[in-house]
């Protein structure tokens, strides 16, 4: 329901870039951008699992739509939470290493598992087309403007 998750929405963080398990683009062709355990940690004990949109950020770049799985990965034995984003631009290059501002908006379904790859990625598809219709609503196209975005990265890693 609606409800899950949304208490503390929206929610800001931002961290580096990790390499995560390469999945995301290889298999599925959608490639994700992962937050260090230190993010992670920090989210709201309560936040549930799920699939989440909102808005991005690369280092001093853009802001872009974005779709973000929150949950438990098997590869961990489910003891340890991820957060892998997938921003809905296509870069030209990887960008481990930096700082990724991004701002949880809202949440759009619970975390399942999938009978084939096929079925995963159409879930995916269908997400991403539920977040970019989501965040053109007026309310969630302001939080684009947020001064968060504007607080470079560049001026947080340097301590200004």
């Amino acid at each position: 329901s609606e409800v899950q998750g949304m208490k503390n929405l929206p929610y800001f963080c931002r961290g580096e870039v990790i390499r995560g398990f390469g999945r995301g683009s290889k298999e599925l062709g959608i490639p994700t951008a992962n937050f260090p355990d230190s993010v992670v940690d920090n989210l709201p004990a309560d936040i549930c699992t799920g699939i989440y949109y909102g808005w991005a950020c690369v280092g001093n770049g853009d802001v872009h739509k974005m779709v973000m799985s929150i949950g438990w990965n098997p590869y961990y034995k489910n003891t340890k939470k991820s957060m892998e984003a997938h921003i809905i631009h296509t870069y030209k290059e990887d960008f481990y290493g930096e700082m990724l501002s991004i701002v949880i908006v809202g949440y759009i379904r619970p975390e399942k598992s999938f009978d084939s790859l096929d079925a995963l990625i159409a879930a995916i598809h269908s997400d991403i087309e539920e977040a970019q219709k989501r965040l053109d609503l007026p309310d969630c196209r302001k939080l684009r403007e947020d001064n968060f975005f504007r607080t470079s990265a560049n001026q947080i890693m340097n301590g200004h």
